[in-house]
């Protein structure tokens, strides 16, 4: 495995070689939130990764497939709403979608209702990458679970419904 995932679940070892003090100080008495975390950290990193590796095109950076996720799922959204949605300044996204606009990923167009305003759409070519991005990372995850035994496959899928309703209340409380 690569240096930068977890390294078993004892707690004492993070991403990238950090060695976990918190649980060996005694300052946090169940080590599972900070385990959980980095293996959380650990899967999604080597996940974007192997996509990457596969993938034809420029990188996109992961705020960047944040972005043309977000107007794609929420196509007309605009850049305050994407801010917010992100969790990231204004000014960052503003840079984003500059970014996209020029690589030919967004188009930015006047909100009717608000002149001030623009509203973000995909591209055709974005779509497209983000079904490409899509297929791949369900191809990755499919071999690698496939590699573990069929107990430890049904503790994942076991675990979906509780991690989808983590991914709400962090929702919830960015809110």
């Amino acid at each position: 495995m690569a240096a930068d995932t977890v390294a078993g679940a004892t707690g004492t070892t993070g991403t990238a070689g950090a060695t976990d003090t918190a649980g060996a100080a005694g300052t946090d008495p169940d080590p599972f939130p900070e385990e959980l975390a980095d293996a959380l950290v650990g899967v999604q990193r080597l996940i974007r990764r192997r996509v990457r590796a596969e993938l034809p095109d420029a990188r996109l950076r992961g705020a960047e497939v944040e972005l043309l996720r977000l107007a794609t799922s929420h196509p007309g959204v605009g850049i305050s709403e994407a801010a917010r949605k992100l969790g990231l300044a204004g000014n960052s996204v503003s840079t984003l979608v500059n970014q996209l606009v020029r690589d030919g990923w967004l188009v930015r167009e006047t909100d009717p209702a608000d002149r001030r305003a623009a509203r973000l759409l995909p591209t055709p070519a974005a779509e497209t990458r983000l079904a490409d991005w899509r297929r791949r990372r369900a191809d990755v995850v499919r071999r690698q679970v496939a590699r573990l035994d069929e107990p430890d496959r049904e503790a994942l899928r076991a675990a979906l419904p509780a991690m989808r309703r983590l991914t709400d209340t962090l929702r919830e409380e960015d809110a």
